[in-house]
């Protein structure tokens, strides 16, 4: 014994379309009278917009352009170490504990804004070159972390 899905509850029969004009849904079917969407079986991209240049082949015109390679870097300046002792091991570690870092994980790129005065070791994915001088001017070393 076979069981229609109209049968199952919770469930209506499919309407079966182009049937003639007492089925309800008859002639065109739900399709309107003519043109693309009457047509075949009215199955159009959502991205199709008529022939006309797709909004994504638009946007580099408007927006610019990046590049799919860009790499994105969380900056955290020199002058939000505050005060440090001698010997101080700065890293992604320490500045999380100090909540200088967002939640997202990005690679930490240390620019030169501020100053420091302290020996520090300093572990970041990318300096700038005003930040290691004075990093290194200090008597403090920039080690690397590979991305």
């Amino acid at each position: 014994m076979t069981i229609e899905l109209a049968q199952l509850p919770g469930r209506r029969p499919r309407r079966r379309r182009g049937r003639g004009i007492s089925a309800g849904q008859g002639k065109t079917a739900g399709h309107g009278m003519k043109g693309q969407g009457a047509r075949g079986r009215g199955e159009v991209s959502p991205q199709f917009e008529g022939g006309r240049i797709p909004g994504f082949r638009q946007l580099p015109k408007y927006d610019g352009f990046t590049h799919h390679r860009k790499r994105e870097f969380h900056p955290v300046n020199l002058r939000d170490f505050g005060e440090l002792e001698d010997g101080t091991r700065v890293d992604p570690a320490w500045l999380a504990t100090r909540r200088l870092l967002p939640r997202r994980a990005l690679p930490i790129k240390i620019p030169g804004e501020g100053e420091i005065t302290a020996k520090v070791h300093c572990v970041a994915h990318a300096f700038s070159a005003g930040a290691r001088a004075k990093i290194e001017a200090a008597g403090g070393s920039c080690e690397v972390i590979p991305l």
